[in-house]
């Protein structure tokens, strides 16, 4: 009788078969990364966004609390002291008034409310975000093609009557 050692030509293929299975099932998990990662950095940019606004809203308060009623316009204390807020304190752009006016208003705000390295925003494609209004609503459409207009449908949406601000991600 023969001592043999190793593996035979079945069990090497069993086992081929079942790693093939594996990775057939685990594959798609991994793929799906990249859509996770465009939720994130939708997420986040929503998130400080709204954080942003609410540091503005904050500063118009400490300002009224020192007697500083008039004008609502250029808070002083936050940012470049030229971020300008409505009657109820929420930002609506910089140095031109106390309501949003066209979506470089809302170029404004992105821009000036956030500190530090934001994703870029433009009323043009070609940016990280696209920014629209429609009344007192800023939108920022998140662009994950910037060269093709109108791809992405993943939202965050800024209200500047009453300082809401929802991120929207649609899969």
């Amino acid at each position: 009788m023969k001592n043999s050692k190793g593996f035979t030509l079945i069990e090497l293929v069993v086992v081929i078969v079942i790693l093939g299975i594996l990775a057939a099932v685990a594959l798609p998990r991994f793929i799906d990364t990249t859509k996770d990662a465009h939720e994130s950095a939708v997420r986040g940019a929503g998130g400080a966004l709204a954080s942003a606004v609410l540091l503005v809203r904050a500063q118009w308060e400490v300002n009224r609390s020192k007697g500083v009623t008039t004008p609502n316009i250029n808070v002083a204390g936050f940012g470049a002291n030229n971020v300008d807020v409505n009657v109820s304190g929420w930002p609506v752009g910089i140095d031109d008034g106390t309501t949003l006016g066209s979506a470089s208003d809302c170029v404004d705000i992105w821009n000036n409310v956030l500190q530090g390295s934001a994703p870029s925003v433009a009323t043009a494609t070609g940016s990280d975000y696209q920014a629209g209004l429609a009344g007192q609503v800023c939108t920022y459409t998140y662009q994950r093609d910037p060269s093709a207009a109108g791809v992405a449908d993943d939202l965050i949406v800024y209200d500047a009557a009453n300082g809401t601000v929802t991120t929207t991600y649609v899969e």
